[in-house]
C-alpha cells in the first residue's frame, strides 16, 4: 500500500436550518510534506472537538479501494478527501481491519482505534439527506487513529500493516455496535478489552451498564 494524499480542511462555514456552523470536513489534497501530531495533522481544522480529533481519534484514514466502490455506487467518480479523511491510502478496504492493528505511514506509526460514525453534516457534505443511512449499510466505515508516533507525511509514502497481537476486535464488531441496542454483554465486555477510543469506550460502557441494571 501507498500514501497516494494527504488531505487538509480549513474552516469553513455552512447554512443549515437557519444557522451557520463551523467545519473542516471539506478537505483538499496537498502537496509536500505535512507534520502529524499527537493531534492530527498541521493545518487541519476540526470545528467540533466534543465529536470529533482528540488523541484517540487524531487521524481519519479511507481507503481507494473504498472509493471505487462508493464511485461505482454512485455512479461518479470521488475525489481523495471528500470524505473528510487526511489520510487516503491505496488498496485499503477498511472493513478487514481490527482495533489495534498498526499502520507504518512513512515516518509515522498509527494504531486504529474506532470506526467513522457518520454525522448529518456529513450528510449535507454528500449533498444526500439518506447519505448516513447509505454509509452505514455498505459497511465502509474508514480508519481512525492515535498517533504512537509523530512525524511527516507525503504522498508517495510507503504504508505497512502490523495487524494486532494481542485481544482485539474486528473494526465492523464496534462499527455494528454503535447502532445494535441490544448488544450482549459479552460482546460489549470483549469491546472493552481492545485498545478502542474513548468516545467508543464510552458508548459501550454506558450500554454494559444499561445492561447490568436491567439484569
Amino acid at each position: 500500500m501507498k500514501l497516494t494524499s494527504v488531505n487538509i480542511g480549513q474552516k469553513q462555514i455552512i447554512e443549515h436550518d437557519h444557522r451557520r456552523e463551523r467545519t473542516g470536513i471539506f478537505k483538499t489534497p496537498v502537496s509536500g510534506p505535512v507534520r502529524i501530531g499527537n493531534l492530527g495533522l498541521e493545518g487541519d481544522f476540526i470545528a467540533s472537538t466534543k465529536h470529533h480529533g482528540g488523541p484517540d481519534q487524531a487521524v481519519y484514514i479511507y481507503g481507494a479501494a473504498d472509493y471505487e466502490w462508493w464511485s461505482r455506487e454512485l455512479g461518479r467518480e470521488i475525489g481523495p478527501g471528500t470524505f473528510g479523511e487526511n489520510l487516503t491510502v491505496s488498496e485499503l478496504e477498511s472493513a478487514r481491519f481490527s482495533i489495534g492493528d498498526r499502520l507504518q505511514v512513512g515516518a509515522v506509526t498509527l494504531e486504529l482505534t474506532a470506526p467513522r460514525i457518520p454525522c448529518d453534516l456529513f450528510a449535507r457534505r454528500m449533498d444526500d439527506p439518506q447519505f448516513i443511512k447509505r454509509f452505514r449499510e455498505a459497511e465502509r466505515p474508514g480508519l481512525y487513529c492515535r498517533v504512537l508516533r509523530e512525524g511527516a507525511v507525503q504522498a508517495g509514502d510507503k504504508v505497512s500493516l502490523e495487524s494486532c497481537r494481542g485481544e482485539t476486535v474486528a473494526l465492523l464488531d464496534v462499527f455494528r455496535n454503535f447502532y445494535d441496542q441490544q448488544s450482549s454483554e459479552e460482546t460489549l465486555r470483549r469491546l472493552l478489552q481492545a485498545p478502542i477510543a474513548i468516545r467508543a469506550r464510552k458508548d459501550a460502557e454506558e450500554k454494559l451498564a444499561e445492561l447490568l441494571a436491567g439484569k
